[in-house]
């Protein structure tokens, strides 16, 4: 059985180090950053390891949102309007998403990604940090849920596991919660009809990934670490996929990693996302997080069959299509 953790290796190989930590604690998956990146040849080979040292197809996770947040980029892939701006310009957003994430889906698939930390389904206010405000694909929860099912849709045709986030919403934040904890004072009946509802309008996608954020109504914990607010996230919004930490090394949360680690298991997520590769750290976390409860495992085997061969496309087609949306 898995670890219930994500982990990153530290650099563009694995060292030796590495690869016996990973066989020995078999991480449910693994993420990879910017640091993690050269050229197509290299990350492929990366990924391969990556596997490899676990015995297994296990998912791998990147950030290629787009704007700000994509670790693949130029010269070797597509850069990427931020998502906010793209919404805001194209003659069809939805249909804009659609074919833009269609493109980043082959482009993650020809080097073993099969996971994207995507759709943001926050809602952009007049308030939200800057940190996040652009990645978002909306002001509104009407136009989110048409944004964000039109980017899952695009990935999941390209056989890549979209990870909607950050539940159950953050775009209350005022504050860069790598930094520091936001707080949304919101009565829950509002959130529910406002902040929660493009989960809920997503509620079928196959993995989730929490907030760091603490909504006051529902307690001061955040809500990666807040019992009553994963109940939220499984029952009133009614997502039942595989609920992934965001990185759990983020100075939002208190204590040592280890102690964020125990407190978000104990609320009721199913593995913990690391995302530094300190080795410490790596160690710490699996310890605290253990084995992949009987749940998880179930949830994790249905999000991963999800995963399936893309559909043909014509990648020169596709990008005229967004091309003539955003003129």
């Amino acid at each position: 059985m898995p670890n219930a953790s994500i982990l990153a290796p530290k650099g563009q190989r694995l060292t030796n180090w590495e690869k016996a930590f990973f066989r020995e604690n078999n991480p449910f998956g693994f993420i990879v950053f910017a640091r993690n990146i050269d050229t197509s040849d290299q990350l492929l080979g990366l990924t391969f390891d990556l596997r490899n040292a676990v015995g297994r197809d296990a998912p791998i996770l990147i950030d290629q949102e787009g704007g700000r947040v994509q670790r693949m980029r130029a010269p070797h892939w597509r850069e990427w309007l931020p998502p906010l701006e793209q919404a805001e310009k194209a003659s069809d957003p939805a249909r804009s998403f659609y074919l833009r994430s269609r493109i980043i889906a082959d482009e993650l698939h020809s080097v073993g990604i099969d996971a994207n930390c995507a759709p943001s389904c926050d809602i952009a206010g007049p308030d939200t940090h800057p940190f996040l405000r652009n990645r978002c694909l909306g002001v509104d929860p009407k136009t989110v849920i048409q944004n964000a099912r039109a980017i899952a849709d695009g990935l999941l045709a390209g056989g890549i596991l979209p990870v909607m986030k950050h539940m159950p919403g953050h775009g209350r934040g005022t504050v860069d919660s790598h930094l520091e904890l936001p707080v949304a004072d919101v009565a829950l009946d509002v959130a529910a009809d406002w902040d929660f509802a493009p989960f809920k309008g997503l509620n079928d996608l196959p993995m989730g990934m929490t907030a760091h954020i603490i909504f006051s109504a529902c307690g001061m914990a955040p809500a990666t670490q807040s019992p009553d607010m994963i109940q939220i996230i499984r029952n009133e919004i009614g997502f039942d996929g595989i609920l992934m930490t965001d990185d759990i090394s983020m100075e939002a949360l208190s204590g040592n990693v280890a102690e964020r680690t125990a407190a978000s298991m104990a609320a009721g997520c199913d593995v913990v996302l690391h995302c530094n590769g300190d080795p410490a750290e790596m160690q710490a976390v699996t310890n605290a997080a253990g084995i992949m409860t009987d749940p998880a495992t179930v949830r994790a085997d249905a999000a991963l069959a999800q995963r399936k061969t893309p559909d043909d496309i014509d990648i020169a087609a596709l990008s005229a299509e967004l091309e003539a949306l955003l003129a």
